[in-house]
């Protein structure tokens, strides 16, 4: 993670988020869990059939009795089934140690007696006591054409030398990885084979949170494994990952699961199984899916040419908390901090400052600064996008055309040189940097903090860190500090230059 208050993903403390493949091999099926998929399918002319689904019954006055029915899944499972595949792929080799083969052996010359003795006792070995064994791997996907286009988990096929697909008929073809974006965690295989059936393809977007979904999967080895539950939440973004708005369940996947489909009570696919929450390696009832709305759009770019282009703004933001509303006099604790600007991106040329809180994109509300990126997901470089901010009191409409995310970026400008320094009621003792400091720090200018305590230090501002602003204003002066906080009531939002980093750290001084 980020120093505190760089904060741009879900964090669960105490919680392990596993993303692994995770192979049940010979049995051997204790590994650290999971990213989860499963593959689903069905033929053209039964995916035209009509599926049973049970609708829900209206809401019954107070203190009437309410008689309601599960949703029937048998259907979707037949209708669907052929169409999910078990993965299991073989990965290059790792060394292992052959039992006591690594302890030094007695050595003899040729000529000695015990030699060809000890040769025969001790059998053919590397001269360290080493054997090469292939590395397993198991997954799941669902075919997507008729001609073997199938879709997964990107991290099921990573560093794969061979990928074998088997057909829930048994039919078993080796596969051909036609593109991976590990950013998204979606892989397009293809298979030599026609007619197969296929699953039809949803909306994610018309997910609603309760809703009944159903995943098919390959857990521990275990293939064509139904499993069911229902929308927990949409649009969460995990630790480390951002990028993905993902569709949280509480559908039971394992490892195995990874890959596999996951279905509405129409039958049609929404997402991608793909990750769970663990404190074991199992499951503990919080499963994530990749919208199928953010898989497809991958799968096209992937088919059509083996890479993946992202989009990208070019600003670092943070979450929105109470001391930052109240800092920049927002009604509400919601929308995305930009903390710092790329030089030379998107958002620069869009004229993006650090303090900015973006609180729409294309008209969609941020409330939680992860919806950015998770918004912006499903955005190609060039488009157009349009964002309402607010700024010094009031909104504004920024428009910006998004640029590609593999472009590197500019060296980050620096703002102008400081002047002379003292105390603050903040608990600051500032001063300016010195010409060595500012050559090591790479910084043109800014006040550094020789002391914190008080409301700053128990904000977690340290000894070390640089002041760039107050409240997004940019402070080169003690007297600019000073005017800042005299129109502050109860708290100051101060852009600290940490290491490498650039973090907004509010502090209470009411």
């Amino acid at each position: 993670m980020q120093n505190q208050g760089a904060v741009t993903a879900i964090t669960a403390k105490r919680l392990t988020l596993a993303l692994a493949a995770a192979g049940a091999i010979g049995g051997a099926v204790g590994a650290i869990a999971v990213n989860h998929n499963n593959a689903v399918a069905a033929s053209a002319a039964a995916a035209a059939a009509p599926s049973t689904y049970v609708a829900p019954a209206p809401l019954a006055a107070p203190g009437t009795q309410v008689s309601m029915a599960l949703p029937d899944f048998t259907q979707i499972v037949s209708r669907m089934g052929p169409a999910v595949v078990n993965i299991r792929v073989m990965s290059g080799t790792k060394t292992a140690f052959k039992g006591r083969a690594q302890q030094r052996e007695p050595q003899f010359d040729e000529d000695d007696p015990f030699f060809e003795f000890f040769r025969r006792f001790q059998g053919p070995q590397n001269p360290r006591g080493q054997r090469d064994r292939p590395v397993f791997g198991a997954g799941s996907g669902f075919i997507v054409s008729p001609d073997g286009v199938i879709l997964t988990n990107a991290h099921v096929v990573r560093d794969a030398e061979e990928v074998t697909v088997k057909l829930q008929d048994r039919r078993e073809y080796r596969a051909k990885v036609l593109g991976s974006d590990p950013k998204t965690d979606v892989a397009v295989l293809k298979i030599d084979a026609k007619n197969l059936p296929v699953v039809p393809i949803g909306k994610s977007s018309d997910l609603k949170v309760g809703e009944w979904v159903l995943a098919i999967g390959s857990p521990f080895g275990l293939e064509s494994t139904v499993t069911a539950g229902v929308v927990s939440a949409k649009g969460r973004s995990l630790q480390d990952d951002n990028s993905v708005p993902f569709i949280q369940t509480d559908v039971a996947v394992n490892p195995g699961n990874s890959g596999g489909p996951l279905f509405n009570t129409r039958g049609e696919v929404v997402g991608i199984n793909s990750q769970i929450y663990s404190q074991t390696g199992g499951y503990q009832g919080l499963s994530f899916a990749i919208p199928i709305d953010v898989a497809y759009r991958i799968k096209e770019q992937l088919v059509a040419t083996g890479t993946v282009k992202h989009a990208k703004l070019g600003v670092t933001v943070q979450e929105v908390n109470q001391g930052f509303a109240d800092s920049f006099n927002l009604a509400s604790p919601e929308g995305a901090l930009v903390s710092s600007v790329e030089r030379g991106g998107p958002a620069d040329k869009a004229g993006l400052k650090s303090g900015d809180v973006i609180r729409k994109l294309n008209g969609q509300p941020i409330v939680a600064s992860v919806d950015l990126p998770a918004m912006l997901s499903t955005s190609k470089p060039g488009e157009k996008v349009t964002m309402d901010v607010w700024r010094d009191g009031k909104i504004v409409q920024v428009g910006a055309k998004l640029g590609d995310a593999s472009e590197k970026a500019a060296p980050e400008e620096r703002v102008e040189t400081a002047s002379a320094g003292a105390g603050s009621k903040l608990g600051l003792a500032l001063r300016p940097l010195q010409p060595i400091e500012r050559r090591q720090s790479g910084l043109a200018s800014g006040l550094l903090i020789e002391d914190a305590d008080g409301a700053a230090a128990n904000a977690g501002v340290q000894p070390g860190d640089v002041l760039l602003s107050v409240n997004g204003r940019p402070v080169n002066t003690i007297d600019q500090v000073r005017e800042v906080v005299g129109k502050s009531n109860k708290s100051v939002a101060l852009l600290i230059q940490r290491g490498s980093d650039k973090i907004f750290i509010p502090v209470r001084i009411g």
